[in-house]
């Protein structure tokens, strides 16, 4: 699922070519895509808006339609944007939704897996008001981290890709935090004294602004593209993200992949010891 530094990315791509455009028109190709509101009225509301602003809260894309309402793209699994500007060009075959713009462009929201969703709503905060605070934002202190990891009883890698605890962080770039941070994923959050909390913020921080630099991670199974077909290039920058068995950049110990709530998650147990365990002696 493409995180905070893909949705970024995906956004700016839009951007250029969407913001300031018109809505001519919308296809619809299966029917599920739109959640809110019925298809008739999503098509009828949608045409003839203007796309104000492109922009990214949490791992959501937000379109600003001015007095049309905001429209929210959640792309979740396996959700891509494909940018068509040729007329005569076919759409890929697992396009779920269509937006033809004023400038010739078609916007195809490609799915294989149909989980991805559209919104139109008059107040986007129905839907983003429970997204926990943005990591890139100033206001994300380690102060307010610590504050917010108090009393935490469960996994800290787990509690990071939690969207009402920091939104926009998932399972790649929460095993590279904690990584970098040299935190184990299984430690209790709670237990991060202020001066762990205060290197854990330094590398969210750090990993996701990178990766946004980099353009975003496109693994093998090029579930994440831009819009013109582009790739990321984050995939070559990553520490122990995928890469069990290979050597940890910072010590040359093997990477290890244990699973957390069926999910991989990827360590190095040097760098990243728990506390009291046989690693610290």
């Amino acid at each position: 699922m493409p995180e905070l530094p893909e949705v970024e990315t995906i956004a700016r791509r839009l951007a250029s070519n969407a913001q300031a455009r018109t809505v001519t028109g919308v296809d619809v190709l299966w029917d599920r895509t739109v959640d809110r509101p019925c298809v008739a009225a999503f098509r009828r509301e949608l045409t003839g808006a203007t796309i104000d602003r492109v922009r990214r809260r949490g791992k959501v894309l937000v379109f600003e339609l001015g007095a049309r309402g905001t429209l929210l793209v959640h792309l979740r699994m396996s959700g891509r944007f494909t940018s068509r500007q040729r007329q005569d060009e076919a759409p890929h075959r697992h396009t779920r939704l269509t937006l033809r713009l004023d400038n010739g462009i078609r916007l195809d929201f490609v799915d294989q897996r149909k989980f991805g969703r559209f919104y139109l709503v008059d107040d986007p905060m129905e839907l983003l008001a429970p997204l926990g605070p943005e990591p890139l934002d100033d206001a994300f202190t380690p102060e307010t981290l610590h504050r917010r990891l108090v009393n935490r009883r469960g996994e800290i890698k787990r509690l990071l890709l939690d969207q009402h605890f920091i939104a926009g962080i998932g399972n790649i770039y929460a095993s590279e935090a904690l990584w970098q941070a040299g935190i184990h994923p299984r430690r209790v959050a709670g237990s991060l004294s202020p001066a762990e909390t205060t290197r854990l913020h330094h590398a969210i921080v750090d990993v996701l602004s990178s990766a946004i630099r980099n353009g975003g991670t496109s693994l093998e199974d090029r579930a994440y593209v831009y819009p013109d077909g582009g790739t990321g290039k984050h995939q070559q920058h990553l520490g122990v993200y995928d890469r069990a068995g290979d050597a940890c950049p910072t010590c040359g110990y093997a990477v290890t992949r244990i699973v957390q709530g069926q999910r991989s998650t990827y360590l190095c147990p040097i760098c990243q010891p728990i506390p009291g365990s046989i690693e610290e002696q």
